[in-house]
């Protein structure tokens, strides 16, 4: 390793500076993608049609690439996209998990993120030939996986579960209309658990979340009416649902 006392200025350092030097782990970004079909909470899986881990059944992701990704962000939003067609409205990062058996490659770090959408149709695979496909969370319990994903997925679902209880990002899996009903019942399946009536729907109106539409559902029985989301922004409640 050169002395830095060799060098008088940082420029020259970093001039001559060969990160080649040290050694390097692997850097990935893992996706943990979600949506609601038929009041069945999914998460978004592709079973890898390459070595490692060939034929098993992994989360959407890929390495950073460090001519075009300036941050880890874009290579979330790059793989999303390149892997699975879908754009969310929603992303956040979850944690960063590093550790020499993650991989049977070598020492390995992943950024892993969770990403919410309405239900869309995902292209059938993605550029390497990965089957792409919704999984639901009974069935990630009890599915093989590749490396330590079925732990990032656990990961995900708790931060999900948590942070639906205190903002409005539950909004994302909802089609652009939807009755109050929906929108209670998306709430209480990514939550886990039920949630009172009055108080869900006062917590809703009192937080300025959505308009009421001149629009009914199609639904069989008593229509109902439709609302929209009212922004963009995410909002904090006053306190837990």
């Amino acid at each position: 390793m050169p002395n830095n006392s060799n060098y008088k200025t940082e420029k020259e350092f970093l001039i001559n500076y060969d990160p080649s030097e040290f050694e390097s782990p692997l850097v990935t970004v893992d996706l943990c993608i979600f949506t609601l079909i038929d009041n069945d909470l999914k998460v978004l899986m592709v079973k890898r049609s390459q070595f490692p881990e060939k034929g098993k059944l992994a989360l959407p992701g890929g390495f950073i690439d460090l001519n075009s990704d300036s941050t880890i962000e874009e290579t979330a939003l790059r793989k999303l996209l390149k892997k699975t067609g879908v754009k969310s409205p929603y992303i956040e990062q979850v944690s960063t998990i590093g550790n020499k058996s993650r991989d049977p490659r070598g020492w390995s770090v992943t950024t892993l993120y969770f990403a919410l959408i309405p239900h869309v149709d995902v292209i059938e695979s993605n550029e390497v030939g990965d089957e792409v496909k919704w999984l639901s969370m009974e069935d990630v319990a009890i599915s093989s996986m590749a490396f330590d994903h079925k732990e990032l997925i656990n990961k995900a679902r708790e931060r999900l579960a948590n942070k639906v209880s205190y903002t409005d990002i539950g909004f994302h899996v909802l089609p652009a209309k939807f009755t109050l009903s929906q929108l209670q019942k998306a709430f209480e399946i990514l939550m886990d658990h039920k949630l009172e009536k009055k108080s869900f729907r006062r917590r809703m109106m009192s937080a300025d979340l959505v308009s009421e539409l001149d629009e009914v559902s199609s639904e069989r029985g008593r229509p109902a009416a439709l609302y929209e989301a009212k922004s963009d922004k995410l909002h904090f409640f006053a306190r837990s649902l």
